[in-house]
């Protein structure tokens, strides 16, 4: 065949045999057809006689071996068609989801799970507290003197009470920035 592959012959073909052939006679057109392509006995080219002969004994192989002939046999034959998915027509009653209960062992998985869920917060409520750790922090975005206004967090005892609802040390442009008090930053005494 010119521009195309050749099509690749069954092995019933190549041993020129029908699929209801025995083993006697798979054996007998074999050593037929060996006596023709074997490399040694035949007038062909080398390279084609070779060719003939492994396909021949792949063929014979495959066929005289009854499960893998069986196999061969499913592969040539063509597949079923597939079966059509019943409709249930009008009035006839619908199949419906059943809902059942848990079983033993799935009731036992979620209580292994409530308890992992348990045991790890206890774990770290537990591990912060010895840490002295925190366990509930005002965002960073809220500012001590709006808290302290909304008298949400009550002011630390000592502190001084400032009339225009800043804190002292707290920049009235940035409430999140405080400014401690340095003598680095302070003005210069008069007269040093």
């Amino acid at each position: 065949m010119a521009g195309g592959e050749p099509t690749r012959q069954t092995h019933y073909e190549l041993l020129q045999l029908p699929p209801s052939a025995t083993v006697e006679e798979l054996r007998r057109a074999f050593r037929s057809l060996s006596k023709r392509y074997h490399p040694d006995t035949t007038s062909l080219p080398a390279a084609e006689a070779n060719e003939r002969f492994r396909l021949l004994q792949e063929a014979y192989t495959t066929l005289s071996d009854p499960a893998r002939r069986e196999a061969y046999d499913g592969l040539l034959r063509p597949p079923a068609p597939p079966r059509p998915v019943p409709v249930p027509r009008r009035g006839e009653p619908r199949l419906r989801p059943v809902r059942r209960d848990f079983s033993s062992g799935e009731w036992f998985a979620l209580l292994l799970l409530g308890l992992a869920l348990s045991a790890s917060l206890v774990l770290g409520v537990g591990m912060a507290w010895v840490q002295g750790t925190e366990l509930v922090r005002q965002p960073s975005w809220w500012g001590e003197a709006a808290a302290a206004n909304l008298r949400l967090i009550p002011a630390p005892p000592g502190a001084a009470a400032v009339q225009d609802g800043s804190q002292p040390g707290v920049s009235a442009g940035n409430a999140d920035t405080p400014h401690p008090p340095d003598a680095s930053l302070q003005a210069p005494a008069a007269g040093a």
